[in-house]
Order: C-alpha cells, then structure tokens, then sequence
C-alpha cells in the first residue's frame, strides 16, 4: 500500500508514524507546501512535541516514511490519500465565529483531481462538518477525468499530551464510507491497515454522515463535561466546599466516571472550542435553535472560567495589577504538547496586560515566537510588559503573584521556598490547573488559592 498524507501538522505527523511504524510493508509520504515545515519534519528538532513521536520518526524516517513538497508526485503514487490539513473556525463571511473555514479542504480535492492518474481511495482525518465528504466528492467527480474515487471519513480521536498511546492502543477506530459495494471494498482496504495492530472489535464501521458527525459529538460532550465541573467550581469557591472532593464523589458514579472531572482555569487546543461551535452552526442551520443554545453554553462557560480566574488575580492583589509583575507558568493548552491553540493560558495573559500588569511566562516546551505571536501589543508588535523567562524560577523573581496555568509535572517539583523568598509580601500562588499541595504553600508563608478551593 502506497499511502500518501495530504498536511504534515500534528494529525497528519502522528498518525502517518503509528502506520508507518506497524505496518512496515506499508510506503508513507507526507506532503505540505510549507518547506519549512517538511524541512522541520526531516530535521533533529521535529515542529510538534509529544512524548515518544521523536523516537517513532527517527525508526521510520527513511525507512517507509517520507516528508517532501512534491503534492503532485506523491498523489500519483498513492492508492490511499489522507487529507490532514487544518479546518479553522471561520473569522469571515457567513457562519464567521461558528463555521468551519473549509477552504483548505476544498483546494485539497482540487489539487487530488488535478493530479491523480486513476482511483483513489480519499480518507478525510481533518475534523469537518457533517456532509463534508459530499463536497469533496462533487469536486472530484467534476473535475477527475472520469475516475471514481472513494471517500472516508476516519476522524481522529486522539489527545495531544498521549496521542502515541491513543494511536497504538485507541478506544475504537472509526470509519465512515458509502453504503455501496465500492464503498464498502474501500472501508475493508482502510480497516485492513488499521487491523495489523488494532483488535477487530475496536474497528467500528458506519455511514459517512455518521463518522462525520460522530467526531463533533464525541469532542461536545467532553467539553460539557470540563464545563459542567468548571461552574460547580465556582460554586465551591463561593460555599466553602471543595472541587475535588465533590468531583470524587460524583465520579464515583459509575454512570457518571471519573473521567474529565478536573476542575480547571479551561479547555483549548485545537479542536473542543472549534467543534463545538462547528456543532452549534450546524444547529443553526437547520432551524435547532434550542440545541444551538444548549451546546453554545458550553463555550460560553469555559470564557466565563477564565475570566473568573483573572478576576481573582486582580482582586486579591488589592483591585489592581498595574505595574505589578504576574509571573506565568505554562503557556501550552496541556502538559505534554506544545500546542497553545486556544490555550486558557491566552485570554488569561491578555486580560493581565489589558490591566497594565507586567507578565513574565515560562513554559518548558512552548517556543517563544508563539507566546508572542499569541500576545502582541497596541502596535501589532511584542508587548512591551511581556517577557519570555528561561526558568520558573527567573519568571517568579521579583513576581507580586504567580499563576499556574499549565499543569507540567515540573512544577509540582519546584523550590517554592526559593520562589517565595524571591517575592515581594504578600506573595500570592494562583493554581489554575489544582496540581499544587495549597496548604504547605501557605504554610511556607504564600497566599495560595487552587479553582474550586
């Protein structure tokens, strides 16, 4: 099987290696116009960070998997495209705020019917509306020279942080394709690439439309669920209850679980926020106005969080951070990734410049040129109360406060006797992720405040 991966960002880079790496009869090529990007891929410092993918590539780079520029060569050799390019929120034109921009994966199909030399199966991962497939497939039918061409909807359900386990051992593996013997034959030719090292049962088969609108749903109800803790949050702080206790006890249910009960300042990254707009829109447009307004809550509370949480800071620093320096500890939107898209980290930092406080974030895998891309000032240039520190310990110093807004497991470790004596008094410690021990913080002299608590 040749395979070829149309976009080498995180989905495209991640997936390609876990194929690459267990089925080695397999060819893979992953192909992006941005040479800078595949220069990355092909380089010692690989553009995306996730615990085990260096070793993975640096197995399978050379081997059966490729980078290269060359879109048109690689569509001609395939037999199997994976279409992996980014579907942002549209911030233009109709369904701005809420829609899905899809003009990436249109110049995509375009680019397939202008190069492909005969069938192809298409596979969408990208995360996309319900009734994707059905553009595509207009698109290649108009322009592909007669040829037929098969499209699935393979929608990714990993987690940046653990998306080499997730891709080695996942729940379940979804495919979507026509109801059609040709659709059927393309759904086998992809779960029999997936079944060399995913169990069969785990293999789940349905309708396009269902796949499509699956991955949306699935990403939903994980959001509501940090929602749903994140307001219980708000009324632990205001009765003296405690987050954890109560999110032990209700996650004690088995009906309910454990699982996405941490209460903290967020969601981000690059699909929650977006899908679930994505889903509101869709609602929208089909006259749903009361399931739009039902899912459009659940972003609607995770601002609100945030917000919630500067507020704080501003308030026990005495109704005023101006001029006062905040120090930042996490930048990316999770531990293990150094993905900052829709970070909680961004709004909160905006709102702490906005209030004239000068901020100093550390961040141990975050590049700097994203912190301040995320951060510009009045003039569109670097902010002028925004520094970039090479430590934790170099963003306290001389810090009013310090706020924990990635949960890094390097910070649980930290020296806070150092840090403290490194404050001016008071010195404040606002955990915005609930990973620090609160009470020997404020034994060590701190005023330490958790989400919740």
């Amino acid at each position: 099987m040749n395979i070829c991966c149309i976009g080498a960002g995180y989905v495209g880079g991640t997936t390609m290696a876990i194929i690459a790496q267990r089925c080695p009869g397999a060819i893979a090529t992953i192909v992006d116009m941005n040479a800078a990007r595949i220069a990355a891929w092909n380089s010692n410092k690989l553009p995306v960070y996730e615990p085990g993918l260096d070793e993975i590539i640096r197995e399978v780079r050379g081997r059966n998997l490729t980078f290269s520029t060359d879109i048109a060569g690689a569509i001609k050799r395939a037999e199997m495209i994976f279409v992996c390019v980014n579907t942002p929120t549209k911030d233009y034109g109709l369904g701005a705020g809420r829609a899905a921009d899809l003009r990436y994966i249109e110049s995509v199909a375009r680019t397939i019917a202008e190069h492909a030399n005969g069938p192809k199966i298409i596979v969408e991962k990208s995360t996309i509306p319900v009734k994707t497939a059905e553009s595509i497939l207009a698109i290649l039918a108009a322009n592909a020279r007669g040829f037929r061409f098969q499209v699935l909807s393979n929608p990714e359900f990993l987690a940046e942080g653990t998306a080499m386990s997730d891709l080695q051992n996942p729940d379940r593996v979804l495919i979507g394709g026509e109801r059609t013997p040709e659709g059927d034959a393309a759904v086998k030719t992809l779960a029999d690439i997936y079944a060399s090292w995913v169990p069969r049962e785990r293999i789940i088969q349905t309708s396009l439309w269902s796949s499509e609108l699956s991955k949306l749903v699935a990403n939903a109800f994980l959001a509501q669920r940090i929602s749903s803790i994140n307001s219980i949050s708000a009324v632990c702080e205001a009765t003296g209850a405690d987050i954890d206790e109560v999110a032990h006890v209700i996650g004690r249910d088995s009906r309910i679980g454990p699982k996405f009960l941490k209460a903290s300042i967020g969601f981000g990254g690059s699909c929650f926020q977006k899908d679930i707009l994505n889903l509101v829109y869709l609602c929208g447009h089909f006259g749903l106005a009361e399931v739009a307004a039902y899912w459009e809550s659940v972003v609607h509370m995770n601002d609100y969080q945030k917000e919630r949480f500067t507020a704080r800071i501003v308030k026990a620093l005495f109704n005023t951070v101006a001029e006062k320096k905040i120090a930042v500890l996490g930048f990316a939107f999770k531990k293990n990734t150094n993905d900052v898209r829709e970070s909680p980290a961004i709004a909160v930092c905006r709102a702490l410049l906005g209030e004239l406080a000068r901020v100093s974030i550390y961040d141990p895998k975050v590049d700097p040129v994203d912190i301040e891309r995320e951060l510009p000032g009045p003039d569109g240039a670097v902010d002028a109360r925004l520094t970039i520190a090479k430590s934790a310990y170099e963003a306290c110093a001389g810090a009013h406060a310090a706020a924990v807004l990635t949960e890094w497991d390097e910070f649980t470790t930290l020296d806070f006797a150092r840090i403290f004596a490194s404050m001016p008094k008071p010195a404040f410690i606002f955990d915005g992720r609930n990973i620090l021990d609160l009470p020997k913080l404020r034994a060590l002299g701190f005023q330490a405040m958790g989400i919740g608590k």
